[in-house]
Protein backbone atom coordinates (compact mmCIF):
# COMPACT_ATOMS: atom_id res chain seq x y z
CA UNK A 1 0.00 0.00 0.00
CA UNK A 2 1.41 3.06 -1.16
CA UNK A 3 1.91 6.21 1.27
CA UNK A 4 0.01 9.10 0.67
CA UNK A 5 1.27 12.10 -1.04
CA UNK A 6 1.64 15.36 1.22
CA UNK A 7 -0.41 17.97 0.41
CA UNK A 8 0.96 20.79 -1.91
CA UNK A 9 1.61 24.06 0.05
CA UNK A 10 0.17 26.80 -2.38
CA UNK A 11 0.78 30.37 -1.24
CA UNK A 12 -0.83 33.64 -2.66
CA UNK A 13 1.65 35.30 -5.18
CA UNK A 14 2.31 38.38 -2.98
CA UNK A 15 4.85 40.10 -5.40
CA UNK A 16 2.74 42.70 -6.27
CA UNK A 17 1.47 46.19 -5.18
CA UNK A 18 0.00 45.86 -1.60
CA UNK A 19 -3.15 47.74 -1.03
CA UNK A 20 -4.82 48.83 2.40
CA UNK A 21 -7.85 51.31 3.22
CA UNK A 22 -8.75 52.43 6.77
CA UNK A 23 -12.07 54.34 7.65
CA UNK A 24 -12.15 55.22 11.16
CA UNK A 25 -15.22 57.06 12.67
CA UNK A 26 -13.34 58.76 15.52
CA UNK A 27 -16.24 60.68 16.72
CA UNK A 28 -17.41 59.26 20.60
CA UNK A 29 -14.85 56.85 20.43
CA UNK A 30 -11.66 57.91 22.34
CA UNK A 31 -8.49 55.70 21.63
CA UNK A 32 -9.17 55.61 18.18
CA UNK A 33 -5.93 57.93 17.06
CA UNK A 34 -4.09 55.31 18.91
CA UNK A 35 -5.52 52.45 16.60
CA UNK A 36 -4.69 54.38 13.55
CA UNK A 37 -1.11 54.70 14.53
CA UNK A 38 -0.47 51.25 15.11
CA UNK A 39 -2.34 50.18 11.52
CA UNK A 40 -0.13 52.90 10.20
CA UNK A 41 3.52 51.11 11.37
CA UNK A 42 1.88 48.08 10.91
CA UNK A 43 1.04 48.89 7.35
CA UNK A 44 4.72 50.33 6.68
CA UNK A 45 6.49 47.38 7.85
CA UNK A 46 4.00 44.90 5.53
CA UNK A 47 4.84 47.31 2.59
CA UNK A 48 1.02 48.13 1.98
CA UNK A 49 -0.01 51.55 0.29
CA UNK A 50 -2.25 52.58 2.94
CA UNK A 51 -4.84 55.29 2.71
CA UNK A 52 -6.57 56.46 6.05
CA UNK A 53 -9.68 58.49 6.33
CA UNK A 54 -11.08 59.86 9.64
CA UNK A 55 -14.58 59.98 10.25
CA UNK A 56 -16.37 59.48 7.02
CA UNK A 57 -20.45 59.42 6.96
CA UNK A 58 -22.54 56.40 6.33
CA UNK A 59 -22.40 57.33 2.81
CA UNK A 60 -19.09 57.98 2.23
CA UNK A 61 -17.93 54.10 4.09
CA UNK A 62 -19.49 53.38 0.70
CA UNK A 63 -18.09 56.09 -1.37
CA UNK A 64 -14.87 55.54 -0.39
CA UNK A 65 -14.73 51.70 -1.03
CA UNK A 66 -16.14 52.54 -4.41
CA UNK A 67 -13.27 54.63 -5.00
CA UNK A 68 -10.67 52.27 -3.75
CA UNK A 69 -11.84 49.69 -6.45
CA UNK A 70 -12.09 51.81 -8.97
CA UNK A 71 -8.22 52.81 -8.35
CA UNK A 72 -7.43 49.55 -8.07
CA UNK A 73 -9.41 48.16 -11.29
CA UNK A 74 -7.46 51.34 -12.51
CA UNK A 75 -4.03 50.06 -12.21
CA UNK A 76 -1.92 48.17 -14.85
CA UNK A 77 0.76 46.91 -11.97
CA UNK A 78 -0.15 43.67 -10.70
CA UNK A 79 -1.97 44.12 -7.15
CA UNK A 80 -1.07 40.85 -4.72
CA UNK A 81 -3.80 41.54 -1.82
CA UNK A 82 -6.21 44.49 -0.35
CA UNK A 83 -6.71 44.96 3.18
CA UNK A 84 -9.71 47.10 4.47
CA UNK A 85 -9.92 48.56 8.27
CA UNK A 86 -13.27 48.91 8.84
CA UNK A 87 -13.89 51.24 12.39
CA UNK A 88 -16.94 52.26 14.38
CA UNK A 89 -19.92 52.07 16.53
CA UNK A 90 -21.57 49.37 15.41
CA UNK A 91 -24.96 46.84 15.44
CA UNK A 92 -24.62 43.20 14.28
CA UNK A 93 -24.57 43.83 10.24
CA UNK A 94 -24.10 47.69 10.49
CA UNK A 95 -21.78 50.45 10.91
CA UNK A 96 -22.51 53.86 12.23
CA UNK A 97 -21.28 56.84 10.27
CA UNK A 98 -20.06 60.09 11.61
CA UNK A 99 -23.16 61.94 10.42
CA UNK A 100 -24.91 59.11 12.68
CA UNK A 101 -26.51 56.82 10.14
CA UNK A 102 -26.02 53.23 9.09
CA UNK A 103 -24.59 51.51 6.51
CA UNK A 104 -24.95 47.61 5.73
CA UNK A 105 -21.48 45.86 5.80
CA UNK A 106 -22.81 43.41 3.15
CA UNK A 107 -22.98 46.26 0.95
CA UNK A 108 -19.20 47.56 1.92
CA UNK A 109 -17.82 43.93 1.67
CA UNK A 110 -19.75 43.33 -1.91
CA UNK A 111 -17.88 46.25 -3.72
CA UNK A 112 -14.36 44.51 -3.79
CA UNK A 113 -15.88 40.84 -4.31
CA UNK A 114 -14.66 38.41 -7.72
CA UNK A 115 -17.49 39.96 -10.03
CA UNK A 116 -17.46 44.04 -9.00
CA UNK A 117 -13.42 44.12 -8.69
CA UNK A 118 -11.55 42.56 -11.97
CA UNK A 119 -8.42 43.60 -10.28
CA UNK A 120 -8.79 41.41 -7.23
CA UNK A 121 -10.19 38.94 -9.07
CA UNK A 122 -8.91 35.92 -7.06
CA UNK A 123 -6.42 37.21 -5.19
CA UNK A 124 -6.90 37.87 -1.01
CA UNK A 125 -9.42 40.53 0.05
CA UNK A 126 -8.94 41.07 4.33
CA UNK A 127 -11.34 42.60 6.19
CA UNK A 128 -10.88 43.89 9.36
CA UNK A 129 -13.77 45.54 11.62
CA UNK A 130 -13.16 47.25 15.10
CA UNK A 131 -17.01 47.72 16.14
CA UNK A 132 -19.52 46.75 18.60
CA UNK A 133 -21.87 43.70 17.25
CA UNK A 134 -24.76 44.16 19.37
CA UNK A 135 -24.99 44.86 23.29
CA UNK A 136 -24.07 41.60 25.08
CA UNK A 137 -21.39 41.38 27.19
CA UNK A 138 -19.62 37.82 27.95
CA UNK A 139 -18.22 37.55 31.74
CA UNK A 140 -16.42 34.00 30.81
CA UNK A 141 -17.27 30.76 31.91
CA UNK A 142 -14.83 28.11 33.57
CA UNK A 143 -13.10 25.35 31.39
CA UNK A 144 -14.64 22.46 32.43
CA UNK A 145 -15.86 13.53 15.50
CA UNK A 146 -14.46 15.40 12.54
CA UNK A 147 -16.78 16.57 9.62
CA UNK A 148 -16.84 15.69 6.28
CA UNK A 149 -16.67 18.05 3.95
CA UNK A 150 -17.16 17.15 0.53
CA UNK A 151 -15.62 19.29 -1.56
CA UNK A 152 -17.26 19.82 -5.70
CA UNK A 153 -15.03 19.44 -8.29
CA UNK A 154 -15.30 22.73 -10.17
CA UNK A 155 -13.71 24.01 -13.58
CA UNK A 156 -10.50 25.88 -13.45
CA UNK A 157 -12.01 28.80 -15.66
CA UNK A 158 -14.35 30.05 -13.26
CA UNK A 159 -14.69 31.55 -9.89
CA UNK A 160 -16.89 31.52 -7.45
CA UNK A 161 -17.66 35.00 -6.55
CA UNK A 162 -17.09 35.07 -2.86
CA UNK A 163 -13.81 33.48 -2.51
CA UNK A 164 -10.42 34.80 -1.77
CA UNK A 165 -11.91 36.96 1.74
CA UNK A 166 -11.14 37.09 4.68
CA UNK A 167 -13.91 38.84 7.21
CA UNK A 168 -12.43 39.23 10.85
CA UNK A 169 -14.49 40.93 13.54
CA UNK A 170 -13.01 42.56 16.81
CA UNK A 171 -15.83 40.03 18.55
CA UNK A 172 -18.55 37.93 18.09
CA UNK A 173 -22.35 38.31 16.49
CA UNK A 174 -24.35 39.85 19.12
CA UNK A 175 -21.44 41.38 21.91
CA UNK A 176 -19.86 44.61 22.30
CA UNK A 177 -16.60 45.42 21.63
CA UNK A 178 -13.56 46.96 24.12
CA UNK A 179 -11.59 49.94 23.65
CA UNK A 180 -9.38 52.15 26.35
CA UNK A 181 -10.11 56.07 25.91
CA UNK A 182 -5.88 56.39 25.46
CA UNK A 183 -4.32 52.79 24.87
CA UNK A 184 -6.78 51.98 21.71
CA UNK A 185 -8.67 48.98 21.08
CA UNK A 186 -7.70 45.80 22.64
CA UNK A 187 -8.70 43.80 19.16
CA UNK A 188 -6.99 46.36 16.88
CA UNK A 189 -3.23 46.10 19.45
CA UNK A 190 -3.18 43.01 19.57
CA UNK A 191 -3.80 42.21 15.66
CA UNK A 192 -0.54 44.69 14.81
CA UNK A 193 1.23 42.94 17.66
CA UNK A 194 0.84 39.97 16.23
CA UNK A 195 0.92 40.65 12.75
CA UNK A 196 3.93 42.57 12.55
CA UNK A 197 6.16 40.17 15.16
CA UNK A 198 5.10 36.81 14.01
CA UNK A 199 5.44 34.72 10.88
CA UNK A 200 3.32 32.41 9.40
CA UNK A 201 0.04 32.47 7.20
CA UNK A 202 -2.11 34.81 8.45
CA UNK A 203 -4.90 31.86 9.57
CA UNK A 204 -2.49 30.69 12.18
CA UNK A 205 -1.48 34.57 13.42
CA UNK A 206 -5.28 35.14 13.70
CA UNK A 207 -5.21 32.17 15.65
CA UNK A 208 -2.61 33.67 17.88
CA UNK A 209 -4.81 36.77 17.86
CA UNK A 210 -7.63 35.11 19.65
CA UNK A 211 -5.70 33.03 21.91
CA UNK A 212 -4.41 35.99 23.51
CA UNK A 213 -7.64 38.13 23.72
CA UNK A 214 -9.37 34.82 24.92
CA UNK A 215 -6.19 34.62 27.79
CA UNK A 216 -6.68 38.12 28.80
CA UNK A 217 -9.43 39.57 31.69
CA UNK A 218 -10.84 43.10 31.02
CA UNK A 219 -12.50 44.88 33.41
CA UNK A 220 -15.47 47.20 32.50
CA UNK A 221 -17.45 49.55 35.58
CA UNK A 222 -15.84 46.86 37.51
CA UNK A 223 -16.59 43.66 36.22
CA UNK A 224 -14.61 41.13 34.54
CA UNK A 225 -15.40 40.66 30.66
CA UNK A 226 -14.04 38.69 28.26
CA UNK A 227 -14.08 38.83 24.33
CA UNK A 228 -12.60 37.27 21.86
CA UNK A 229 -12.75 37.77 17.64
CA UNK A 230 -14.67 35.98 14.95
CA UNK A 231 -13.42 34.92 11.66
CA UNK A 232 -14.63 34.04 8.35
CA UNK A 233 -12.44 32.80 5.61
CA UNK A 234 -13.03 31.75 2.10
CA UNK A 235 -9.20 31.99 1.44
CA UNK A 236 -8.11 29.52 -1.07
CA UNK A 237 -4.42 29.50 -0.22
CA UNK A 238 -2.39 30.12 2.68
CA UNK A 239 -1.58 33.94 2.94
CA UNK A 240 2.02 35.55 4.06
CA UNK A 241 2.33 38.92 5.08
CA UNK A 242 5.99 38.73 5.92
Amino acid sequence: MSNPQPLEEEAYDMSGARLALTLCVTKAREGSQADLDALESMFQQLRFESTMKKDPTAQQFYEELEKFQQAIDAREDFVSCAFVVLMAHGLEGRLKGEDGKMVDLEDLFQVLNNKNCRGLRARPKVYIVQACRGEQRDPGEPIGGEDLVMIAKSSPETIPTYTDTLHVYSTVEGYIAYRHDQEGSYFIQTLVDVFMNRRGPILELLTEVTRRMAEEELFQEGKPRKVNPEIYSTLRKRLYLQ
